[in-house]
């Protein structure tokens, strides 16, 4: 962040908000809006709990499937939407629909079709993902660099060499972007999907703080769940900048 030319770390970003936040709830003007310190002490306590051990070990199984499920396949439909003009023309309208769809909006339906349970978790983890993993490989794949596939043709390269050692490496920035924002997604999934239709996991324990009105734990709770996505986002981002020379060199 850069304020009157001058780079502000990231963290004095965040002081700033929590000391306003810290204020706020000491001011006492909503007891929605507790003081931070308290919340950050609730979350000490919330996390040494076997309670949320148990839920957070839920939530990240049901995420890790449902990610791994959309990386499956969501890249090779790319892939097949971006080389296979018949395949695109067939599916991406329906992939540019999802994309943009509120998603949640369906998942309640997923409780009559699966029924309540972690699988209903995990196939929102995997809607919410899939669609822009698909929709940002096809865009990189079709951007890839033509001049590098015909000199592997040139040079007798097979469909398979092609796909492994051209395509796939000249998309792979757009495929990471599609990752990291489907993973994104992914969490917001998981959340989603436990409140709306399983009680189980991190959503069983935000049901369980708002009904009592517990917003210390709550909150940090919320923080937990911020930080999760975040770290998720940026260690995916630092993949993508570890091989941004194949985008610069396209």
């Amino acid at each position: 962040m850069t304020l009157f030319g001058r780079k502000i770390p990231v963290v004095f970003s965040l002081a700033i908000w929590f000391f306003a936040w810290e204020l706020i709830g000491r001011a006492g003007w909503s007891t929605i809006v507790p003081p931070v310190s308290s919340v950050l002490e609730a979350g000490i306590t919330v996390l040494g709990t076997d309670k949320f051990s148990a839920a957070a070990l839920i939530s990240l199984r049901s995420f890790a499937i449902g990610m791994a499920l959309a990386l499956v396949t969501g890249i090779p439909l790319g892939f097949a939407m971006a080389r296979l003009p018949g395949v695109g023309r067939l599916l991406g309208m329906w992939v540019n629909i999802f994309v943009s769809a509120p998603i949640s909006a369906l998942v309640p339906i997923l409780m009559a079709v699966i029924g309540i349970g972690e699988t209903t978790v995990v196939v929102t983890v995997y809607l919410f993902a899939v669609f822009v993993i698909v929709l940002d490989t096809q865009v990189g794949v079709k951007h890839a660099d033509r001049s590098l596939v015909e000199m592997a043709r040139s040079f007798g390269a097979r469909r398979r060499q092609i796909y492994v050692h051209v395509l796939i490496l000249s998309a792979l920035p757009e495929i990471l972007a599609g990752v990291r924002l489907g993973a994104i997604r992914g969490v917001k999934g998981v959340v989603i999907g436990q409140l709306l239709v399983a009680i189980i996991g991190v959503g069983e324990l935000f049901e369980l703080y708002s009904q009592h009105f517990l917003m210390e734990e709550f909150w940090a709770l919320v923080i937990v769940v911020f930080l999760f996505a975040f770290a998720v986002s940026e260690a995916i981002a630092a993949l993508e900048r570890r091989v941004e020379y194949y985008a610069s060199a396209r």
